[in-house]
């Protein structure tokens, strides 16, 4: 029977950051994050590419190439904390219109902080604007949540689970 590597969501975080300009482990470590709590669903993130076709008149073979590439839209479903430090830090992102990306940290479950020596979790980091933040209040017996949509806007780096340098 194979290694059992699979892991459950519970655990994960998103880390919401500042506007510094980012784009390698360094620099997006070098960012301050505060967690945005009470998450209920992280959604899904990674690039798609758009499908580019060419249909050769010699053949009549249809071609497909990879065009341009979009990570897409990240959509968080959390319950409404105004108390929350990193659902209030959304909420002004929201707000803000000017140019500049925040700075994003996902860390999955799959770490193990008992190894030896210690096993870091596989984390991502990319730049986002928040596109939406919608109040869903929804029947009597639910709690109120919020769906935080955002934009990812660059390449998203992974630095997969490893031991601790």
């Amino acid at each position: 029977m194979a290694e059992d590597n699979l892991n459950t969501a519970a655990g994960c975080r998103l880390g919401f950051g500042t506007k510094t300009p980012a784009a390698t482990e360094a620099e997006y470590k070098a960012d301050t994050y505060v967690d945005v709590g009470e998450i209920e669903d992280l959604g899904e993130f990674g690039d798609t590419f758009s499908n580019v076709n060419f249909t050769a008149l010699s053949d009549g073979r249809v071609r497909k190439y990879k065009g341009t590439a979009d990570a897409g839209d990240m959509t968080l479903t959390v319950g409404l904390d105004n108390g929350d430090a990193g659902q209030r830090a959304v909420a002004l992102a929201h707000k803000d219109r000017s140019k500049g990306n925040y700075n994003v940290k996902v860390t999955l479950n799959d770490g193990d902080p008992n190894a030896v020596p210690p096993v870091l979790p596989t984390t991502f980091y990319f730049g986002v604007k928040v596109m939406n933040n919608t109040v869903a209040a929804g029947a009597a017996d639910n709690v109120v949540r919020r769906n935080i949509t955002m934009g990812i806007n660059t390449d998203i780096l992974e630095i997969i689970a490893a031991p601790a340098p």
